[in-house]
């Protein structure tokens, strides 16, 4: 059971091996401070802060973030340390805000490695606080517990670090400061020379090397267990996403990102006074397709900056508010008379003024964004683009597998009408979880028969482009449907003849292809760690396997389950690729044995639900699951002409 921890509680704690994860409204910074047996912290050689992350037994993250996560193994902290204070502070510097009190409340969760919760802590009643410690992690006769403390410091670092007689303490702040506007500064190029009227020109210079696109892991990553191999996506939320700084209130806007260019641009052909028209495919890249799909990335970062500036110059607007209004209401004599009601104006009008003039910049921003949008979509291939897209009226089947695949579309709440497609490389890096549950939707009264067929139908429409962008041959679809619950959906892809194999029913159908996927996987990871590679059986299928699950875990096994987890683990490495198609709340009842599996799974929902983050500056992404046009015939005629170019390879 989880201990939900209040102010001066302690609780024991099973392991020496453990995270403590920190989530926040806005970025924070997360260190710890190692104290002897006494309580002394004996110099700042015992603080792990971003400028110097790593302590015997403990490392914290480098950034400022929104999430964290701070791995400890006890076992390995100096024999004079004897408690390990959790501390976190507000930035400054970046222009944020510069109290607790005008934030949500932060909240911790002390972890095993395997994600199981020992114990969780929110800290309330903050108000000018500007650094809490918030947990310490002390040795009591000879085990280890934590207690929630939550004290708070208006002076902040600073006042913090004096109060546990650090020597330095004010110079050991500031030199945290700056590594975190430092830290900021490396994860953000500066933004490129600007034409007037804030146009975005680029130009194609030479080729860069590709970068990751929405869906893939990005440059900078999150901080995990010391000594754990980790594994993150942007859009993955039990990943601590890093942000970058966010532009400057009265700045431009930083739109500026690895597929673009750092030259000047030529001067604009266009008359004075217009904008540049877009072009697609006008990032770097030694292709038409790397191009597009740079320039994707482009459009993704450039969507996430704006709106942060937008969200970030509000929320000064909103602090400054407050801040006349108090001081305003401060003198009891202003507020009988019109004095105070003078100055309450004032303020409100400034808030407003300063709110109408974010609100100006971010829809310039969205305009452009918006026509380079419309310009971009009808230029995608179809590993790309949406499936009413026309170029899927003429497709066939490639020769060559495309850098990535698209899953979906996203968007944030500040631009509706502008869609992001939601690119992820291939291979396959993990699987995918399609949730069929009611965390996958926004109205609790959805049919949950209704959620489990969308899930499904937006399973068979993944199958399927994946199928469509593979080369013959190149790619396998085993499906797995215990009760026959999915035989409706699964109809294109049992019609057309693309499966491998006809979907697996009943305990032995279920053992039977997870048998055979486990052995594949077990024989390529054999044949690859031994240098044997040409050595495996003649008869092995060495094509990529995808393996589609449906109403998991009913009809599984406790063996069964275990090859699941095998599967999402190891398989990707050689191959193999799990598709879940399940209600997290129905597998429950094995408790965190599944965590695991759900946590190495990209989530996808069958309807649109925001839950998808990005490294950048912590967005929650609203996700649209790809969508068929009504009546069209177009994925009947991908998959049939899928199955023609496979029984041609196997002839």
């Amino acid at each position: 059971m989880t201990a939900e921890l209040v102010r001066g509680q302690n609780h024991p704690l099973p392991q020496v091996r453990l995270e403590v994860r920190v989530s926040a409204g806005t970025p924070i910074v997360a260190g710890a401070t190692l104290s002897d047996e006494q309580g002394r912290v004996p110099g700042t050689e015992w603080v792990a802060h971003p400028g110097k992350p790593i302590l015997p037994g403990l490392e914290v993250s480098r950034q400022a973030a929104a999430d964290h996560r701070l791995a400890f193994d006890l076992d390995a902290l100096p024999e004079r340390a004897h408690r390990v204070t959790v501390l976190l502070a507000l930035p400054t510097g970046i222009g944020g805000p510069v109290r607790f009190g005008a934030v949500a409340a932060p909240s911790l969760a002390v972890t095993g490695l395997d994600g199981s919760q020992v114990a969780t802590y929110r800290i309330t009643g903050l108000d000018s606080e500007s650094a809490v410690i918030a947990l310490e992690i002390y040795r009591r006769q000879g085990d280890w517990k934590v207690r929630a403390v939550g004290q708070g410091y208006a002076g902040g670092l600073a006042a913090l670090f004096t109060d546990q007689s650090l020597p330095e303490a004010r110079q050991l702040a500031d030199g945290i400061n700056e590594a975190v506007v430092q830290g900021l500064a490396r994860s953000v190029a500066p933004p490129p020379p600007r034409l007037p009227k804030g146009d975005r020109t680029r130009q194609a210079t030479a080729p860069a090397p590709p970068q990751g696109p929405p869906g893939t892991v990005a440059p900078a990553q999150h901080q995990g267990p010391v000594g754990v191999p980790q594994q993150g996506s942007p859009y993955d939320v039990t990943d601590a996403p890093v942000p970058v700084a966010q532009p400057a209130l009265s700045g431009p806007v930083d739109y500026r990102h690895p597929g673009r260019q750092a030259t000047p641009p030529p001067p604009p052909s266009e008359p004075a006074g217009q904008a540049a028209q877009p072009v697609a495919g006008d990032a770097t890249g030694w292709s038409m397709e790397e191009r597009l799909y740079n320039q994707v990335w482009g459009m993704f970062e450039d969507l996430a900056r704006t709106v942060a500036a937008y969200r970030s110059a509000v929320d000064f607007a909103d602090s400054r508010l407050e801040q006349e209004l108090d001081k305003a209401l401060a003198d009891p004599r202003a507020r009988l008379g019109g004095q105070g009601d003078a100055a309450r104006d004032a303020a409100q009008a400034k808030h407003t003024h300063l709110v109408n003039q974010a609100r100006a910049a971010l829809d310039r921003d969205l305009t452009q964004l918006i026509a380079e949008s419309d310009v971009v979509e009808p230029a995608l291939p179809e590993a790309f683009a949406r499936w009413d897209s026309p170029v899927w009226q003429g497709y066939r089947v490639p020769r060559d597998l495309p850098m990535a695949v698209r899953l979906g579309d996203l968007q944030l709440p500040e631009s509706e009408s502008l869609r992001i497609p939601m690119l992820v490389r291939l291979p396959l890096q993990r699987g995918l979880w399609i949730d069929s549950g009611r965390s996958g939707s926004p109205d609790p009264l959805v049919d949950p028969d209704e959620l489990r067929r969308l899930a499904m139908d937006v399973a068979v429409t993944q199958a399927a482009r994946l199928l469509a962008v593979y080369p013959p041959g190149a790619f396998a679809v085993h499906v797995i449907d215990p009760a026959g619950s999915g035989v409706s959906a699964l109809a294109p892809l049992v019609h057309s003849g693309v499966l491998a194999t006809a979907p697996a029913g009943g305990a032995s159908g279920v053992a039977d292809v997870l048998t055979r996927l486990t052995q594949r996987v077990d024989l390529v990871q054999m044949a690859v760690r031994g240098g044997a590679s040409d050595s495996l059986p003649p008869g092995l299928d060495t094509a990529q396997q995808l393996l589609i699950v449906n109403d998991f875990p009913h009809g599984f096994d406790d063996r069964a389950v275990n090859q699941l987890r095998y599967l999402a683990d190891e398989g990707p490495d050689v191959g193999v690729h799990l598709m879940m198609v399940a209600d997290r709340e129905d597998a429950a009842a094995y408790g965190p044995l599944l965590d695991p599996l759900w946590r190495s799974l990209l989530r996808l929902t069958p309807v649109p639900d925001d839950h998808l983050a990005d490294p950048w500056v912590g967005h929650a992404w609203t996700y649209e699951p790809p969508r068929l046009p009504k009546g069209s015939q177009v994925l009947d005629r991908v998959l049939t002409r899928v199955a023609e170019a496979r029984r041609s390879w196997n002839r």
